[in-house]
């Protein structure tokens, strides 16, 4: 005897998440989404593509109504997502208010704001692509006066972080360099000099050091520091997962990496 653990209709044709490249297939899956990923609800989530596929996919007409409603009221999107929840049963009465709660402290921020949220937590989820995107449209409509210059060396630190997980290192040292112009500060300093000797080499790497007028003992403590850090047992355990899969799958997946984030 089996038991299907999936107590409503699953979809023929999936709705796709473009934020995570997903496929989702029924209401269960939509609500883990959405429970899960509270910075990536956005217009690609809450839009009438959506509510048309629970209708026509999923046999919802009564809360594809609800929710186009709410499309046209513009209430927010903690009127649109939590019908949703309610119509799978998905979370407790607790769960509910909390979520409420996040969701309702998330969109009084300003678009920018938003914006750098989601960046930040799809550098967390090594969607380090898609965090390109994220924090380069924020430096595209930048407006230092709005949230001022602490806001986006922060912002031009976190899309350093995402270029070297693509494994981008010049781009990276590019952006942690612009950062610390704007805050001088000596961790922005340290990501800099930590990234350089990635794509220069040393007779360049000196040059360098010389311009910025970089302490040489300062410079070897930072390196003295990033060894320390390679040696960690998470480091090295990251290391040991990376070597043990099959090169042409890793060197794949980097090239599916790289052509997403040039062609953002």
């Amino acid at each position: 005897m089996s038991y299907d653990l999936c107590l409503l209709k699953q979809a023929e044709n999936p709705y796709y998440i473009e934020n995570i490249r997903t496929a989702i297939y029924s209401l269960e899956e939509l609500c883990f989404y959405l429970y899960h990923n509270i910075y990536l609800i956005d217009e690609s989530i809450i839009n009438e593509k959506l509510c048309d596929w629970l209708r026509d996919e999923l046999g919802l007409s009564r809360l594809y109504r609800q929710l186009y409603e709410q499309l046209e009221k513009q209430d927010g999107a903690a009127f649109f997502v939590l019908p949703i929840f309610r119509e799978a049963g998905y979370l407790t009465h607790a769960q509910m208010r909390e979520f409420q709660e996040q969701l309702s402290k998330l969109e009084v921020q300003s678009d920018d704001m938003k914006q750098k949220l989601r960046g930040d937590y799809l550098v967390k989820e090594k969607m380090f692509a898609r965090a390109v995107g994220e924090y380069r449209h924020i430096l595209k409509r930048r407006n230092p006066g709005k949230l001022g210059a602490q806001f986006y060396a922060a912002v031009l630190n976190n899309l350093g972080a995402a270029y070297a997980g693509l494994f981008q290192f010049e781009q990276a040292a590019g952006c942690f360099y612009e950062s610390y112009e704007l805050m001088r500060t000596k961790e922005t300093l340290r990501k800099y000099v930590s990234t350089l000797p990635l794509f220069l080499d040393e007779k360049e790497y000196q040059e360098r050091l010389k311009q910025l007028g970089v302490d040489p003992y300062l410079a070897q403590k930072i390196q003295e520091y990033n060894a320390k850090v390679c040696e960690q047992p998470a480091f090295q355990e990251e290391l040991a997962r990376m070597r043990a899969r099959d090169p042409a799958e890793v060197i794949g997946e980097l090239k599916e990496r790289y052509c997403t984030a040039v062609h953002i």
